[in-house]
């Protein structure tokens, strides 16, 4: 299971790639979720900045945007949920 971090419009997109690196290279997936434009923007620069942190190692970037449904402070809003996984395992899974 990946594991899920959350992004906001004031998330430092270094420290959220350093992040998604870590979570890559230990799990191999790391779900990303973003709810507005600023934090889609934020979560979007922070994957291409841990591209350039797991390349080297051989880890080929992938994301598949998807929405989902959450309950924030008892109202429902529609996130958008980013999956970054590694292309070479997310192909021989399927």
């Amino acid at each position: 299971m990946a594991e899920l971090l959350r992004v906001s419009s004031k998330s430092k997109p270094n420290s959220v790639a350093g992040a998604i690196a870590g979570v890559l290279r230990e799990r191999g997936a790391v779900k990303i979720q973003v709810i507005g434009a600023g934090a889609l923007n934020q979560a979007i620069k922070a994957i291409a900045i841990a591209r350039g942190y797991v390349a080297p190692s051989g880890i080929n970037l992938v994301c598949i945007p998807s929405f989902k449904d959450v309950v924030i402070n008892g109202e429902e809003r529609t996130a958008i949920l980013l999956t970054v996984e590694d292309i070479n395992k997310a192909i021989s899974l399927h």
